[in-house]
């Protein structure tokens, strides 16, 4: 549920400005799209000379909740289900990048950006089947 009261538009557009930065940084200096799955598999099968800017990205993003923290308070996170589900739900994922071509960070973030029609199609079907399952869940799941 989104506090109403708590939202604030305006560090949701800096969020969005800082990713659209990095996203176009990283294409720019490196020539690299920014989509984590294919980041982080690209790990699996390396080539030469990309170990670094990955690792790098990485670490960058596994980091960036501990230095938020010396800046101000983390959000409070609640989950509400079992830790057998959240992994389920992360094979579905990772399943789902691969047959996908992509995550939404590589198609939603940068295929849009770049006018990509296979990325306007993941992205619709990423959310399309994200509102399904959530409303088979809430609705029809006890």
């Amino acid at each position: 549920m989104i506090d109403w009261q708590a939202f604030t538009p305006i560090s949701a557009f800096t969020g969005g400005m800082i990713i659209g930065l990095a996203v176009t940084l990283l294409l720019l200096v490196a020539g690299r799209i920014a989509g984590i799955s294919g980041i982080v598999g690209g790990l699996i099968e390396l080539r030469k000379g990309d170990l670094a800017w990955r690792v790098a990205f990485i670490t960058g993003l596994l980091l960036a909740p501990w230095l938020w923290r010396w800046l101000g308070e983390l959000p409070p996170v609640h989950v509400e289900t079992s830790d057998a589900v959240l992994v389920l739900a992360g094979l579905a994922v990772g399943i789902g990048t691969r047959y996908g071509s992509g995550c939404t960070s590589g198609h939603g973030v940068c295929g849009l950006s770049r006018l990509s029609p296979r990325s306007l199609v993941a992205t619709i079907l990423f959310m399309a089947m994200g509102m399904s399952v959530v409303y088979l869940i809430r609705h029809n799941i006890d």
